[in-house]
């Protein structure tokens, strides 16, 4: 086999492996701000928000500066649901933190997130088809993705549409807790494009 067909079945099985519903949620290890190790797989049974985040987005500070995002982070964890923030910024660029300065971040912000992810390389990000911040993912009991796109239907950075927007994560982790399939299970998501590295 020549060099360029295997290159040409490498991008394709790159492509083939970005994250789809209905199909397993891609497996990732990532370091936390807390310079911990996570892995999806270390939540097995649980249902999972991956939400992609970065501070200094004008639509992250919307839900982050009105509390909406602190709001449902832990109503999501009053009923047993893991949260995973991701950063997939990478160093140099806009968003990018240290980890003592992620971990600052996230407690003055109030965060009520399970972890903060640090994916300075974009692996992650790229695995699952990330290109917006804040840009959400649902993972059920059995590792599936239910849920991909955008955290509510008002596509602005004021927080004053927040009260009239239908949160689709909500309603999301609700219908798949309760068994149900996700009524609309893949939106589009709204927000700052992602700063990946080259």
């Amino acid at each position: 086999m020549n060099k360029a067909l295997l290159i040409l079945l490498a991008a394709t099985a790159w492509v083939h492996a970005e994250a789809e519903i209905g199909k397993p949620a891609p497996a990732f290890n990532l370091p936390t701000c807390e310079s911990k190790y996570v892995s999806l797989s270390d939540y097995k049974g649980k249902v999972v928000v991956l939400e992609w985040t970065n501070h200094s987005c004008p639509f992250v500070v919307k839900h982050y500066g009105s509390g909406n995002m602190q709001k449902l982070q832990a109503d999501a964890a009053a009923k047993g649901v893991v949260w995973l923030s991701i950063c997939s910024s990478a160093p140099g660029k806009q968003g990018h933190a240290a980890p003592a300065d992620a971990l600052k971040a996230c407690t003055e912000k109030n965060s009520a997130a399970t972890a903060y992810l640090i994916d300075e390389s974009g692996a992650t990000g790229r695995a699952y088809g990330a290109k917006r911040t804040p840009e959400m993912y649902v993972i059920n009991t059995d590792g599936i993705l239910v849920y991909h796109g955008a955290i509510d239907d008002k596509k602005s950075a004021d927080p004053a549409d927040i009260a009239t927007a239908k949160n689709l994560v909500a309603a999301a982790i609700d219908e798949t807790l309760a068994g149900k399939t996700v009524s609309t299970p893949e939106t589009e998501a709204y927000g700052c494009s992602i700063k990946y590295g080259n």
